[in-house]
């Protein structure tokens, strides 16, 4: 692991970190927020490369929620956005969770040649994990191109990560839930057990893939019902500990899971 290469910014010091940084080594600019999934899918494969060019770039890393001053001049809309400054300039940028395959082909407009561990080799020669690829296109939106990826594998060697990514492909894929979430949080605040509310919201959040607030929301829902609602919750949260693909947040919830109904 080489130091230094990757960091954090902020509108403190981002003229620094980033502008005056830039004049001496190309910065990698990586705008994300914690609730943003495609921002949580495309963070290591930044975090890797920026090792295998081995300084070639430098990574920095904005969050935009604690970041207003900077994300308003840059005028974010949508994240995940990259952004490459070289010489006090930003001179190009993507948008949404690429592969690691495009990511590379961006890089290399600007910097020349792909590198695969810190050494140069030929464009498009680094071989790539399919599912890795996949859960990039699925982090993207790109669900028609990640659904072909994941059926061209073959049956036989087909993982439990490939039926995750089914799964989760299938929900993100379907229509947006309906619902303004800062009303239904208006909703819940007034009353705790608007449990109508809780699924619409947890349904949203899913859809988004923030598995962690939408977990919450139905948790919720377990530990204050004793019916119905209970147990819809429960069958809900089971079904999407399957499909959400970090390990920590579905460790917790089934955590807490197995305390409420205790």
């Amino acid at each position: 692991m080489i130091p230094h290469l990757s960091f954090d910014t902020s509108d403190a010091d981002f003229e620094t970190a980033v502008l005056e940084r830039s004049l001496e080594v190309p910065v990698l600019l990586d705008c994300w927020a914690p609730w943003c999934g495609p921002c949580r899918a495309l963070t290591p494969l930044l975090d890797k490369l920026v090792q295998a060019y081995s300084g070639r770039f430098v990574l920095a890393k904005l969050n935009t929620d604690e970041s207003p001053q900077v994300s308003a001049a840059m005028g974010i809309r949508s994240i995940p956005q990259v952004t490459l400054f070289v010489g006090g300039r930003p001179v190009d940028q993507f948008m949404g969770a690429l592969p690691e395959s495009k990511i590379r082909e961006f890089l290399d407009r600007h910097l020349g040649g792909d590198v695969i561990d810190g050494e140069a080799t030929e464009v498009g020669s680094s071989e790539l994990d399919p599912l890795d690829e996949a859960e990039a296109l699925l982090a993207e939106g790109a669900f028609d191109e990640a659904q072909a990826l994941l059926d061209s594998l073959p049956a036989d060697t087909r993982s439990p990560r490939h039926a995750r990514l089914q799964a989760q492909l299938k929900l993100m894929a379907a229509a947006a839930p309906q619902g303004d979430p800062a009303a239904l949080l208006a909703r819940i605040a007034t009353n705790k057990k608007d449990f109508e509310a809780r699924f619409q919201l947890a349904a949203i959040l899913a859809h988004r893939g923030d598995f962690n607030a939408a977990f919450e929301q139905l948790l919720e829902v377990v530990l204050r019902d004793k019916g119905e609602a209970r147990e819809k919750a429960r069958l809900q949260l089971v079904e999407w500990f399957d499909v959400c693909p970090d390990p920590e947040v579905v460790s917790q919830g089934r955590r807490y899971l197995g305390m409420y109904l205790n």
